[in-house]
């Protein structure tokens, strides 16, 4: 499975510049952990880092000028951290599986002459086979559209972009001017006629561009869920559908489908709920005359059924949360933020078991990324699992993980839960 390793944002709102993990020339830091939680004050930026995730998946799939303005984002200067006058920018470093060299991308996004937001720079990177140190070799190289990209699984070149003497256009040049040359047959010229939108989500249709065309379809792969209870009430059409989406207002067309083509890990779930809410006995869809679904709950204690419409916040999001982890196909990404809210705080501790388990209990799982507000939930945590988010005195976030702090490691390992000790501010700054 595809997991992210590191992860930097920069000028994104309060996060002026915040690393998660290891980048590609951050080899000491610790990759990030299948399963992720950042905890933090309310106002600290934890929204704001989801919403990092959200605005670069939205990007590649309808163009930087329009993630802008996507969820009530308000355009490029309210996206761009405040007072700040570089570009908005993001690095992802990732493997396509446990075995695979690691890629980096890397991507800038600014402001034209006439006030909409373009693609500046976007970079993919990998090291060489038995490469331990310096730059990348890159195989994708675009400034504002124009560049070149590397055919194939291996090709690129290794160049330090940092030095002054670096110059694209005379790289094009050179390719252009050298036909004979073997590096020219490797390589692809680029010109994108649009500059709003990415050159990953151009290329990675070619199957030429194998590497491009992975990374294309992690990005595209990831989940976020806005998961709303009353979306969930919401009556669709009938019909089976494979995948929960972002809502949630699918709910019983995914119950259909699983019903349908998955019936013993549909059978799992309900086992699943069964334990963890009282009463619950059977959940089932029904038809209405004009083609909607209901979805219908049985309690064992009542001859008639419930309705979603009648059912509590929380059965719903335990119920849609199963679901999406015993997706048969599922995203190779999965963010969630505070997923704790309207559950019982019993049963939070065993959530957190549950996204753990799907994030490292079997192939092809997801990784998960959550937010969170409750220390029940961290109780369940490694420190290695945890970061905290602090506002600066500058106004900025900054981020830091529970395991660099040596008194937290010391005082997990006697046996003090996490949870527990953020509650007694030992985790955040006081």
């Amino acid at each position: 499975m595809a997991k992210i390793e590191g992860f930097r944002i920069k000028n994104f709102r309060a996060l002026r510049d915040v690393t998660l993990g290891r980048l590609w020339n951050q080899q000491h830091a610790e990759p990030l952990t299948p399963l992720t939680a950042v905890i933090g004050k309310n106002g600290v930026g934890k929204s704001t880092l989801f919403d990092a995730f959200g605005f670069l998946a939205d990007a590649l799939k309808v163009g930087v000028e329009e993630a802008c303005y996507a969820h009530g984002r308000g355009g490029f200067e309210r996206v761009r951290a405040q007072g700040q006058a570089g570009p908005i920018e993001f690095e992802v470093y990732y493997k396509e599986d446990g075995n695979a060299r690691p890629i980096t991308y890397e991507i800038s996004i600014d402001m034209d002459g006439s006030g909409r937001p373009y693609v500046l720079k976007e970079r993919l990177r990998q090291r060489r086979k038995g490469q331990k140190r310096g730059w990348p070799f890159s195989f994708l190289l675009l400034n504002s559209g124009k560049g070149i990209a590397w055919k194939g699984d291996q090709g690129g070149r290794q160049i330090e972009e940092g030095q002054a003497c670096f110059d694209l256009d005379s790289l094009l040049d050179s390719i252009r001017s050298d036909e004979t040359n073997e590096e020219s047959k490797e390589t692809e010229l680029v010109e994108l006629e649009d500059i709003r939108k990415l050159g990953v989500a151009t290329l990675g249709s070619l199957k030429q561009h194998p590497r491009i065309s992975a990374f294309r379809r992690f990005i595209e792969g990831w989940y976020l869920s806005y998961f709303t209870p009353d979306a969930a009430r919401s009556l669709p059409l009938a019909g089976p559908q494979k995948h929960l989406n972002i809502h949630g207002d699918n709910l019983g067309n995914v119950v259909q489908f699983m019903e349908r083509e998955h019936p013993k890990r549909f059978r799992t779930i309900l086992n699943q709920i069964v334990r963890k809410i009282p009463g619950v006995d059977k959940i089932d869809t029904e038809r209405t005359n004009d083609g909607r679904l209901l979805l219908r709950f049985n309690d064992m204690g009542f001859q008639d059924p419930f309705y979603a419409q009648q059912m509590s916040d929380g059965t719903l999001k335990v119920f849609a949360y199963l679901l999406l982890l015993e997706d048969p196909a599922p995203p190779p990404f999965l963010c969630i933020e505070e997923p704790e809210n309207g559950l019982y705080h019993k049963l939070l501790e065993s959530l957190a078991e549950e996204f753990r388990e799907h994030a490292t209990g079997r192939k092809g799982g997801s990784q998960v990324f959550i937010t969170t507000h409750q220390p029940y939930l961290v109780d369940a945590l490694d420190p290695s699992e945890v970061w905290i988010l602090e506002k600066g005195p500058d106004g900025f976030s900054a981020i830091r993980r529970a395991s660099d702090d040596e008194i937290v490691r010391s005082m997990v390992s006697e046996g003090l839960p996490l949870g527990s000790l953020w509650y007694s501010d030992y985790l955040d700054a006081r």
